[in-house]
């Protein structure tokens, strides 16, 4: 028995060694050449750590520092096919944000793969972007990760304003210079991380951004305004921003109360969303920070 069993593997060993080469160790899977487009996206493949996997990036892209120095392929509103396909893509990953419709269409038809995800305003969205971006990187346990702590960032925050007691008006102002600021109404971006900050956006008349008549922006009756720390530096600093009549007879201009938020962090709905409402949330409720 001793002696058939040692045969028996002989002939197996044989058998396997008599293969060939390609049949005894399957093929490695090429890596996809991944283009990004939108800030999100390109922020999550990095915190993914799937950043060599990047052929490119839009011009949005610009956290964290090290996407900078990546090849770019333009505005990711006014995308150009021979751009794109000129860094040969296995793979481009956009938002809804990303265009025009044609030139995705047209770097479908030359076999690029374009997977095209939703970009709404709330944190279901976030994670979303994270699990289609783990997928196709080969990071699904990293993804799972980062979905699981962003949960619980939100799921603590959610808890601590449920104690809150008032809801501010919050004003967004995106652009000041040469005319009305252009303020944010729903369906935004300020819109939807102030709503998880446990604030009211002060404009809810129109969707979008608009300018703002100085009747408007009084009847906002804004708690605070909330800008952007780029839209600081083009204006030269808080007071100048203050320095708008109308603004100054609201209650957030009378108590001088600005908060400043770096756009990418505030704006992006990307893995950092959780750190934003969280820090936004301090701002406007400062009781929080001293309850038990």
């Amino acid at each position: 028995m001793k002696r058939r069993h040692a045969f028996t593997l002989g002939l197996g060993a044989a058998a396997v060694a008599a293969l060939p080469a390609h049949a005894q160790t399957p093929p490695p899977v090429a890596s996809p050449r991944i283009v990004s487009v939108g800030s999100a996206l390109t922020e999550i493949v990095y915190a993914l750590g799937a950043e060599r996997l990047l052929a490119g990036v839009d011009t949005t892209s610009l956290y964290p520092a090290a996407a900078r120095t990546l090849p770019q392929v333009g505005y990711m509103r006014a995308l150009s096919a021979e751009g794109v396909l000129s860094l040969k893509p296995t793979l481009v990953i956009a938002t809804t944000a990303a265009g025009p419709a044609a030139t995705l269409d047209q770097l479908r038809t030359t076999g690029v793969e374009v997977l095209v995800l939703p970009d709404h305003y709330d944190y279901d969205s976030v994670i979303a972007k994270i699990e289609a971006v783990g997928r196709v990187t080969g990071k699904r346990t990293e993804a799972d990760a980062m979905i699981a702590r962003g949960r619980a960032d939100m799921a603590e925050l959610t808890k601590k304003l449920s104690t809150a007691t008032s809801k501010p008006r919050v004003l967004f102002l995106l652009s000041m210079g040469g005319g009305a600021p252009q303020a944010a109404g729903r369906d935004t971006a300020a819109d939807g991380i102030i709503c998880l900050a446990g604030g009211t956006n002060a404009i809810d008349a129109y969707a979008g951004y608009r300018p703002l008549t100085p009747e408007a922006v009084l009847a906002s009756r804004a708690d605070f305004v909330l800008v952007t720390r780029q839209t600081v530096q083009a204006m030269g600093g808080i007071e100048a921003i203050l320095d708008q009549p109308a603004l100054r007879r609201t209650p957030a201009g009378r108590a001088g109360k600005v908060l400043q938020f770096d756009a990418l962090l505030l704006l992006g709905f990307g893995p950092r969303t959780p750190q934003a409402a969280q820090d936004l949330a301090s701002a406007l409720h400062p009781e929080l920070a001293r309850a038990p």
